[in-house]
């Protein structure tokens, strides 16, 4: 059989491309004859620098900038030279990950070091950049990306703001003398907006270590209003504007970025429903798959596609939420919980996810 592998990362615990490895292993120790296609998936989270530069070809490069701490961090992004396009993720630069657990208030980390990555992008004669916002540690709704872009904020003083927390009492925004020159688009792996209940500092925020979530989205909301008087830039509500504390946000206003679903970019580079179309069976995967899966993750949408196409889905995971093993979603699932602790299914995943494809693929062919 034509085994179409196109997982996503099992988060904290195996990448998109070794989670692909060792399903693949898995399945020829069950079934050595069949045809098997890696494909590792991203949605615009951790991982999108690596999968899309596989996909475009690019190649790598490093740039010494800033964390979202400030200290000094050098990080890869890709250049597809044909193109001339640029692949970053942001994560590389101002991720949660790059930061040493609880040491930083998010009070004290932005987006700037992103930035001055974009700044400099131009002058590798990159016309266009794509960039993945997930697992970002900031929740500054792109202030610091703007003043690395060269917009400056004032309060009602006059005085120059530098730190986020201070927009509350923000009262003009200047443009940047040199508009940056870079068609830019954004994979998000969300739909919230900047502001509200459903909002990056409520919702995201808790996870960044944010507890003052009165005073963040009174500065976020000033941010919008002065953009919105001052410059015609009414983007708060934009789908997406909530992602990676509010970076989505910052992208659209001070970058003229656009967003779209990170899903769905991987989906059209990486013609997905070409490869569906041709496989006899796909085999996708997460960490968990739960309710969250059937509104809009990428396995859930590979899922629906094998179905509209009559394509056999296995959804492997680390967790499954017994409500989905109820919903025919996809033809066969299993869990490492299945064969394992959770602990050992954290520490050893994929030595699990090898044998629990083992046992999938000698039961559903």
């Amino acid at each position: 059989m034509r085994v179409l592998i196109v997982p996503d990362k099992f988060k904290g615990t195996l990448t998109s491309h070794q989670a692909a490895r060792a399903i693949a292993r898995g399945w020829r120790k069950a079934r050595p004859k069949d045809f098997i296609t890696t494909l590792p998936m991203t949605d615009g989270g951790d991982g999108f620098g690596e999968v899309f530069s596989e996909l475009l070809g690019a190649r790598p490069r490093s740039i010494l900038t800033i964390d979202a701490a400030h200290r000094p961090r050098r990080a890869f992004w890709w250049w597809e030279k044909k193109a001339k396009t640029a692949i970053m993720e942001s994560a590389k630069f101002i991720g949660l990950a790059t930061l040493p657990p609880k040491k930083f208030h998010p009070f004290q980390l932005d987006t700037f070091g992103l930035g001055k990555v974009f700044m400099a992008v131009p002058k590798a004669e990159a016309r266009r950049c794509i960039v993945g916002i997930g697992g970002s540690a900031t929740n500054d709704g792109g202030f610091g990306l703007a003043r690395g872009l060269g917009w400056r904020f004032f309060d009602s003083s006059g005085d120059e703001i530098n730190e986020w927390w201070r927009l509350h009492d923000l009262s003009e925004i200047r443009c940047p003398r040199a508009p940056l020159k870079l068609g830019i688009t954004v994979a998000v792996d969300v739909l919230n907006p900047l502001l509200g209940a459903n909002g990056c500092s409520r919702v995201y925020g808790p996870q960044k270590g944010l507890v003052e979530f009165d005073w963040a989205e009174k500065c976020l909301s000033r941010m919008a209003t002065v953009l919105k008087t001052q410059h015609g830039l009414d983007c708060a509500d934009a789908p997406g504007a909530g992602a990676a504390g509010g970076l989505g946000f910052g992208l659209i206003a001070f970058a003229s970025a656009k967003l779209e679903s990170g899903f769905e970019l991987f989906a059209r580079y990486a013609k997905l429903r070409e490869r569906i179309d041709a496989a006899d069976i796909v085999v996708t995967g997460e960490g968990a798959i739960d309710l969250q899966t059937r509104m809009g993750k990428g396995v859930g949408q590979i899922a629906a596609m094998c179905a509209k196409q009559k394509i056999p889905c296995v959804g492997l995971a680390g967790i499954i939420d017994p409500a989905m093993r109820a919903i025919e979603v996809f033809s066969h699932c299993g869990a490492l919980t299945d064969i394992a602790t959770l602990a050992s299914a954290r520490t050893k995943a994929a030595h699990f996810l090898e044998k629990l494809t083992r046992v999938v693929a000698s039961k559903v062919c």
